[in-house]
């Protein structure tokens, strides 16, 4: 059984979609949490609403985590200790283009949204994760697996970074693992896209026969981050009902 600790926990992305059911799940254990994001009004009505829900402790902060100067700015106002930080934030780069500047423009964007608002802020914070019991939990997707050209790819590199970074924070007590969710309904991240055909599409491309849900996954995410899953370290959890597999 998972129990409210009292922890301090950090959540980017947690103003929409999975990164606030994560800092939801959080905050109802009890525990201290900090959502970080771009967008200062979707942060702090999030906040505002988990407050409503019975919430005590979230604390909005606006970064662009993309942007070094930002990360440090931002440092500042973090929990001298963490000892949960969850990378939720993402995105799709959508500039589209012909010819080499087309593809400069989706490859760099999926990168600065997807690699590097996880890999700056981890690094720059990584020396107040907790030691003996810290959790680094990353999240990516089944396209990392599946391919889905540059945003598959900048997901992908996510898994390799998460082996070294496991393998560095491990003679500390601290574990690093990543959730791979495949499709879930209820973000911001498809837009209109995600019409009911698409819907049908995808669901009938798992084994369940559904797509999933934001507290799914941050189930899965509050699970890799509790004592229970202290021994689990460097691991790709995926949560996403066999779309893996495909059919």
């Amino acid at each position: 059984m998972i129990e409210a600790s009292g922890r301090n926990v950090v959540v980017t992305g947690g103003g929409t979609g999975i990164g606030r059911a994560v800092a939801a799940r959080f905050a109802a254990l009890g525990d201290h949490v900090t959502i970080i994001g771009r967008r200062r009004d979707v942060l702090q009505g999030a906040a505002e609403e988990l407050r409503a829900d019975g919430a005590a402790d979230v604390v909005p902060l606006v970064c662009d985590l993309a942007d070094p100067d930002d990360v440090e700015a931002v440092l500042a106002r973090l929990p001298e200790r963490i000892d949960v930080l969850v990378n939720a934030a993402g995105s799709r780069e959508l500039a589209v283009g012909a010819g080499p500047h087309g593809v400069l423009a989706r490859w760099r964007g999926d990168f600065e949204r997807n690699v590097l608002t996880v890999v700056l802020l981890t690094e720059a914070a990584r020396d107040r994760i907790t030691p003996d019991g810290g959790r680094v939990v990353t999240v990516t997707s089944v396209a990392a697996l599946r391919g889905a050209g540059s945003y598959g790819a900048a997901k992908a590199a996510l898994h390799a970074w998460n082996h070294s970074l496991a393998a560095q924070l491990g003679p500390q007590g601290i574990t690093a693992n990543v959730v791979a969710p495949g499709t879930v309904a209820g973000t911001d991240f498809f837009g209109a896209r995600l019409d009911e055909a698409e819907l049908t599409r995808r669901a009938g491309r798992t084994l369940v026969g559904r797509v999933g849900r934001p507290d799914e996954v941050a189930s899965a995410v509050v699970f890799l981050a509790s004592p229970e899953a202290g021994f689990i370290t460097g691991e790709i959890l995926h949560c996403n009902g066999g779309e893996m597999l495909g059919r």
